[in-house]
């Protein structure tokens, strides 16, 4: 027979009204706490609710002002009529018989890069933070290198500017030299088939001899390199040693061409430089 379970005691029932009432006195006072920051924040009294509410309504007319200028309706409109033509023109091929093969190959794509991703991940984590580092370090380059970019950018608009108008002016020439190369490479087309179904062929039966001979080449080389580990090391451990005797020398090098390029810099400076800091000298002549 079943034990009927035990009452709580009257201790039990006091503790878990007192922690109901703690929980619900907490969340009245939360609760007071957001209304009074909603009242303080749009009370007009203290002049806050009217500021938030007159920056909202300034913020509100120069978003409708800008939405309703010429140029903004103008961008709209080429980006509608961009998206309907990107709808338009790719519609079709979601359904034309090209897709499946390609759906296929993702597919084939996605099963067997699965297993590579999830092999290189810690390795992909490990560069991603280190690149961060890097990023975090360089940091203070960042502007000049945004700066240099935006004058490449400057110095080569116009030239793409004088491509584009070029090309424009000359697209029935463009037109000929399109049709004149299809016409010429259409026929070599079969024959271009052919051939690399000859060459796969003959790449396949290579490369089904040559994998045993560099199997076996692979095992001996990994057999030699384990074998050769101990003097790898310790070839690795006098290179590092080498570095960290050269260290201070390549210091003390650093620092002394530093102090001669700024001597060199201040002496062609004061070279440069005009002479109208110098004092002048006024000679008096007795009388």
């Amino acid at each position: 027979m079943a034990t009927i379970p035990s009452l709580p005691s009257r201790d039990d029932v006091l503790r878990m009204a007192r922690n109901t009432t703690d929980i619900t006195g907490q969340l009245l006072d939360t609760a007071g706490n957001i209304t009074r920051i909603a009242i303080n924040t749009f009370d007009p009294r203290d002049g806050s609710g009217a500021e938030v509410l007159r920056v909202l309504r300034e913020t509100t007319a120069e978003l409708a002002e800008a939405s309703a200028s010429p140029q903004a309706q103008e961008a709209f409109y080429r980006i509608v009529d961009t998206l309907t033509r990107l709808g338009t023109s790719g519609a079709p091929l979601a359904v034309h018989p090209v897709s499946e093969p390609a759906q296929a190959l993702l597919t084939a794509l996605g099963d067997s890069l699965l297993p590579v991703l999830d092999a290189v991940e810690p390795a992909v984590e490990e560069f991603a933070d280190a690149l961060g580092d890097l990023v975090e370090a360089t940091s203070p380059l960042l502007p000049a290198a945004a700066g240099l970019a935006a004058g490449a950018l400057l110095a080569v608009t116009p030239v793409l500017r004088a491509a584009a108008d070029t090309l424009r002016d000359s697209s029935p020439e463009l037109r000929r030299i399109a049709d004149a190369l299809t016409a010429a490479l259409a026929p070599l087309m079969p024959l271009q088939v052919a051939l690399a179904e000859r060459a796969a062929a003959a790449g396949s039966g290579v490369v089904r001899a040559t994998l045993p001979p560099l199997a076996d080449l692979t095992e001996a080389a990994a057999a030699t390199a384990k074998a050769a580990r101990p003097m790898l090391i310790a070839g690795e451990e006098l290179l590092v040693s080498g570095l960290e005797q050269i260290q201070p020398l390549l210091l003390a090098a650093a620092s002394r061409a530093g102090r001669v390029a700024r001597a060199a810099a201040i002496r062609v400076q004061a070279a440069v430089s005009p002479a109208g800091d110098q004092g002048i000298v006024v000679a008096v002549s007795p009388a």
